[in-house]
């Protein structure tokens, strides 16, 4: 908590995130609960860029000063920490534990990464929530804002580059949809195999050149499509998504990417579906983000994704 901080201004109804933010408790009303993942093994794995394991810490400081404009009250239920790279598996379940009791208790989670690996914890803590619930087959959407599809095989290990084939593996064994859009992706960083098993999945594809200002309309409505086939929504950004210029900070930046102001309304689409469960944000690794931009980029997203009002 000591790192919700920051200036306090003297007019009325002049509050900021870090005055409003409290512990979460286990009878804390239902509002938005943040969780950090203090875990880059999966980008250790994937030999990406590490430092993303401090990216929680980050975010929050970014979050701070935001100027305050929920109804819903907003709660910080700490971190989940990978202990080295052989505790990646063991700290995904944890998290994956901790998000399902968010969920059972009528939060909305919005998990702080951290390597993407998280992908997975949080996909496994909805899909327990839901179980317990007596869903036997859940329609999951997933909307992943990435320049990557994560869809590797985790067979010979797994990664922050597998979470999505994990998934899609899962699904199969439980006879349940595979539901996966991944917008944003990058050709150029992506190989064929991975394409074609995105399209042998049935995964809804843009490409980060496909985002223009006179095709961006037509994006909303495939993803407005996509969302209507679902009962539930887990969103997930990779800020590896937006271009180097706005995000340097993260494991894998990206050439060309996706401008903020494009992503920030992909997120709006979502929040205002009535659908979303849960989300999470991944990759920002403070190590590199110089200026702190990247964090201020996630912290502007998640400010969007958690307005009421």
């Amino acid at each position: 908590m000591s790192l919700w901080a920051g200036r306090e201004d003297p007019e009325p109804d002049s509050l900021r995130w870090h005055q409003v933010v409290t512990p979460y408790k286990r009878d804390s009303e239902p509002g938005v609960v943040l969780v950090g993942f203090g875990c880059d093994a999966g980008v250790a794995r994937n030999q990406g860029r590490v430092g993303a394991a401090e990216g929680p810490r980050s975010l929050r400081r970014a979050l701070a000063p935001l100027a305050w404009h929920r109804r819903a009250p907003v709660f910080d239920a700490g971190d989940i920490n990978c202990h080295g790279n052989d505790d990646m598996e063991a700290a995904q379940v944890r998290l994956a534990e901790r998000l399902a009791t968010l969920l059972a208790n009528s939060q909305l989670p919005v998990a702080l990464g951290g390597g993407h690996e998280m992908a997975y914890a949080s996909w496994s803590g909805l899909t327990r929530h839901l179980e317990a619930r007596g869903e036997r087959c859940p329609k999951i959407g997933i909307v992943n804002l990435d320049a990557h599809f994560d869809l590797r095989d985790p067979s010979q290990m797994r990664s922050s580059g597998t979470p999505f084939a994990q998934i899609a593996a899962e699904c199969e064994a439980r006879g349940w949809p595979f539901r996966y859009a991944c917008l944003g992706v990058s050709r150029a960083n992506n190989t064929r195999a991975l394409f074609d098993r995105a399209r042998k999945l049935g995964v809804l594809i843009k490409e980060d050149r496909e985002f223009l200002p006179h095709r961006f309309e037509a994006i909303q409505r495939e993803l407005e499509r996509f969302m209507a086939r679902c009962d539930h929504l887990y969103l997930t950004v990779d800020l590896d998504v937006l271009p180097s210029s706005e995000a340097p900070g993260v494991s894998a930046p990206a050439a060309r990417g996706v401008e903020l102001a494009m992503i920030e309304t992909l997120v709006e689409t979502v929040r205002d579906s009535g659908k979303l469960r849960l989300a999470d944000f991944a990759e920002l690794n403070p190590s590199f983000d110089n200026d702190g931009r990247t964090a201020r980029a996630a912290a502007r997203l998640i400010h969007q994704l958690t307005l009421d009002s």
